[in-house]
């Protein structure tokens, strides 16, 4: 009995060995497979019916399809990024002959009525001109061929870099820059931030009446920096309000000022893209606060 119960054990670890091995050599496989897929380098090996070769099989397949679907991507990003370039590069020149020309005819002594003909062909050749730019900046931004790129920046170098601009002036609308902004650092692109913010200073110096007045203050955070925006304008609507930051939206009380309703959708994508954020809070007849949101670590800035 002592023998049978001895044989009968050795036989369950015989067994049990083999199959902790079988298991062993299918887990290698498997972690070999997944390490080839990972690098780029799967192929499919000899086939058999067993369980492993069809399992190898069918990772082949998928490897494949989704090899075959980032070949796709790649080539239409390809086609994108040629596209957005040959726009560029062809209307650049006719935009700027037509300027040039409005201008000059502009110099000439000309009629009332003539003067004004031209005055608006100017007019709408540069608000040509903003659409076809920006639409190039947001098609290069999200088809990644522009990158943002975060790097701890000062932000008071951010805010002189802004300045007022001259139009400001011109529409009889101050720009206030907060006095003695404290030496704050945050993660952020410069270029593509100082973008962001310039066009929500347009948007405030733009729907803002002569004689109010827009304010740029900042205030640190825990672990964000805050930029606040602050017009006296006309301010926006509760319907409104959710969709200002789509693209090519433009609220019905604004709808006779110049604009193509990309500024707003640009500066959030920018922001979000950096690991920062924006919000918004507006009273109608009253003015609008657009509050800038970058994170002060980097870690944040990959969110």
């Amino acid at each position: 009995m002592t023998v049978l119960c001895i044989l009968a054990a050795a036989v369950s670890l015989a067994a049990a060995l083999r199959m902790y091995q079988k298991t062993g050599r299918i887990l290698t496989c498997i972690d070999q497979m997944l390490e080839s897929a990972v690098d780029g380098t799967f192929e499919e090996k000899e086939f058999t019916e067993d369980k492993m070769s069809r399992l190898e099989a069918r990772m082949y397949r998928y490897l494949s399809m989704g090899n075959a679907g980032q070949k796709q991507l790649k080539k239409e990003r390809d086609t994108i990024r040629t596209l957005v370039s040959d726009i560029s590069h062809q209307t650049k020149t006719p935009i700027a002959n037509l300027l040039l020309y409005g201008q000059l005819l502009e110099e000439q002594k000309l009629n009332d009525g003539a003067g004004s003909i031209i005055k608006e062909i100017r007019g709408q050749t540069e608000k040509l001109n903003f659409l076809i730019q920006s639409l190039v900046k947001l098609s290069r931004l999200e088809n990644g061929i522009m990158e943002v790129k975060p790097e701890k920046n000062c932000i008071q170098d951010l805010l002189k870099k802004i300045g007022i601009p001259a139009y400001a002036g011109e529409k009889g609308v101050d720009v206030y820059v907060q006095e003695e902004i404290p030496k704050l650092y945050a993660f952020f692109d410069f270029k593509w931030t100082l973008e962001a913010l310039v066009n929500i200073l347009d948007n405030g110096i733009k729907y803002t009446q002569t004689g109010g007045r827009v304010t740029l203050s900042v205030q640190a955070y825990e672990m964000f920096v805050r930029i606040d925006i602050a017009d006296t304008g006309i301010g926006i609507s509760e319907e409104d309000m959710a969709r200002i930051f789509t693209r090519f939206y433009r609220g019905s009380a604004v709808r006779q000022e110049e604009g193509a309703g990309l500024g707003l959708y640009l500066a959030r994508e920018i922001l979000s893209r950096e690991g920062g954020y924006i919000k918004v809070s507006s009273k109608v007849g009253e003015g609008s606060v657009f509050s800038v949101f970058l994170p002060k670590e980097q870690n944040l800035s990959k969110l």
